[in-house]
């Protein structure tokens, strides 16, 4: 054991984020902090670093212990050099083996010139130098907040692979669940004050999460039943109650009182207004600042597109999307936005929010309420399907990665047709990414994103623009993390590649036979739906039998196989009459 935190608690305000948590760093653990924003996992490493105190409890370390910690506040001398940046804090006497590793992490996360000062790198340039620095300085433990934000894909993929192979200890705060799959062997989940270890990737956490929120709610089910049966002993009654037990009473009482909650999943349906058949095209489109960024790009934006941009740091995909949204014009060319077109654009960083604003005061001032499908959401309502839970919390008392969802509700609440998105996963939780993916799944509309994180645009995303030299655009189809493996010296081109987001449309018409099968396979789904709707109400009927409860869940096993081949093979049958009409 190389750190025990014991007991510890911290608060700000009336606000307690975590109260008398244990964790325990081994030398090898490969930790990833998961949890909504606005828990405290920012706070919680800066308290396994060092850099603040808790409230109460004991942290444990051994003195010759050697921490690195990179934090989301960025502090840099501003005039030194990129390299002597760099290596503040590395040990004093440097060899020239040494002077390499230090010019080889500077190169790979983006520095050319290492005599630079750092008062004239940018925001992002910051961040990477300080990012640089915590992977030079020698340390026991790791301890990363948010690495990969202002990093590209090409720095994520180095960045990878280096702490996959980094020998040490290694704590870190990250939206980039790729880095939960592939480098941690421990996740710990920051929620509602305590914290809970999963000895587990990501994946795997999934599944240990499961089957700890289904014993919960099977929990739940038995003390429902519990206080049901002693509702109906206690009332039997007045002439009775003299001789109940009292102990069993105040039993009773005690447990009446615990709130008994399922936790529910947070389903947000598209809210998109009607869009026309022409969204946004662009004629020879160029744009250059102190150099060229893009250059003669033409391209009709489908009306339900699903889009990723990506490319280097300042290569221009920001750009871009601001041509796209009418704000920034085309040095030449033109671009034409549909009349119908109703443009909702989430900007890389936060607008300036007044503090001063309670959020539903904020929400309120862009839409009372909102349509979603056949429902009318109010701005309470929205605000709490958007995990706030006090509506009436001042925006000040927010932390940053709360604010940023504050603005995606914003954004959805205006109910555009097309969203341009500008790295929209920075700084959100691991939760809300989730929820605005399922939302993304059903938006009828037009999806336009410039982002690295891989996971977002794999699940996001079936087709996408590569920025590559003097302002080219070069379009893929497939998934990004598939275009990435092509790029790798002796890998095979990306040619007959079909992820599963896209439609693959054999233009082709259906056989008598499949014509014959797609004319009942909805009536076959909508029965399969039935029966286990059906199963579902046995289950629930029989919750506390599980001699009955064995059977009716291999029943309901069998039913979701049955129904999802027959989803399946509805849409295959769906795409060759659409694939039929396509023109080559």
């Amino acid at each position: 054991m190389i750190l025990t935190a014991e007991g510890i608690s911290k608060s700000y305000g009336i606000k307690d984020l975590f109260h008398k948590i244990n964790l325990t760093v081994s030398e090898k653990d490969k930790i990833g902090i998961i949890g909504n924003n606005g828990t405290g996992k920012t706070t919680l490493l800066k308290v396994l670093a060092g850099m603040e105190d808790a409230d109460e409890g004991t942290i444990r370390k051994s003195s010759l212990l050697k921490i690195s910690y990179l934090s989301q506040n960025i502090e840099a001398n501003e005039e030194l050099t990129v390299f002597d940046e760099a290596r503040h804090g590395a040990e004093k006497k440097m060899d020239d083996l040494q002077e390499h590793e230090v010019k080889t992490i500077l190169t790979k996360l983006g520095f050319r010139d290492f005599t630079a000062h750092v008062k004239d790198l940018s925001g992002g340039q910051k961040r990477r130098l300080a990012l640089a620095s915590a992977l030079i300085r020698p340390a026991d433990l790791l301890i990363l907040d948010e690495a990969t934000n202002h990093l590209d894909g090409e720095m994520i993929l180095w960045l990878e692979k280096h702490l996959i192979n980094y020998p040490k200890a290694i704590i870190l705060v990250t939206h980039d669940r790729y880095f939960l799959e592939r480098i941690v062997n421990k996740i710990v989940e920051l929620e509602n004050g305590s914290i809970s270890e999963y000895p587990a990737n990501y994946s795997k956490y999934l599944d240990l999460k499961i089957e700890k929120d289904q014993l919960q709610e099977a929990n739940q089910r038995k003390m429902a039943a519990f206080l049901r049966k002693e509702l109906v002993w206690i009332s039997r009654g007045a002439q009775a109650r003299e001789t109940k037990d009292r102990r069993r009473i105040e039993q009773f009482e005690k447990l009446s009182q615990t709130e008994i909650t399922k936790k529910s999943t947070l389903v947000l349906e598209s809210t998109a207004s009607r869009l026309g058949s022409k969204i946004i095209e662009l004629y020879h489109v160029s744009k250059g600042y102190s150099r060229l960024l893009v250059n003669d790009f033409t391209f009709a934006v489908p009306k339900e597109a699903r889009i990723g941009v990506v490319g280097g740091n300042g290569c221009g995909k920001t750009t871009l999307l601001r041509m796209m949204a009418g704000t920034v014009r085309p040095d030449s060319g033109e671009v034409q936005i549909g009349e119908t077109v109703k443009i909702g654009f989430f900007a890389q960083e936060n607008e300036v929010l007044d503090d001063s604003l309670r959020i539903i005061d904020f929400v309120r001032d862009i839409a009372e309420v909102v349509k979603s499908g056949k429902n009318v959401y109010t701005a309470v309502q929205m605000i709490e399907k958007f995990c706030f839970d006090n509506p009436y919390s001042l925006i000040g008392t927010l932390s940053g990665g709360e604010k940023r969802r504050l603005m995606l509700l914003a954004l959805l609440m205006d109910s555009p047709n097309v969203l341009l998105l500008d790295e929209p996963t920075n700084n959100l939780d691991i939760a809300t990414m989730n929820i605005f993916e399922s939302y993304l799944d059903d938006f009828q509309g037009a999806v336009i994103v410039a982002s690295h994180d891989r996971y977002f645009l794999d699940k996001t995303c079936d087709r996408f623009f590569v920025f590559k030299d003097n302002g080219h655009l070069e379009p893929h189809l497939g998934s990004f993390s598939h275009f990435l493996a092509s790029q790798k010296p002796g890998a095979e081109k990306e040619t007959a590649f079909v992820p599963s987001r896209i439609k693959k449309n054999p233009v082709r018409k259906r056989t008598f036979k499949e014509q014959q099968e797609y004319s009942e396979i909805e009536n076959i789904i909508s029965e399969l739906e039935k029966r286990l709707e059906t199963v579902a109400m046995e289950i629930e009927k029989n919750y506390e039998n599980y001699a009955i409860l064995k059977d009716l869940y291999e029943k309901k096993n069998v039913l979701e196989a049955e129904l999802e081949a027959k989803i399946t093979r509805w849409g295959y049958l769906t795409e060759i009459d659409e694939g039929s009409s396509v023109k080559s």
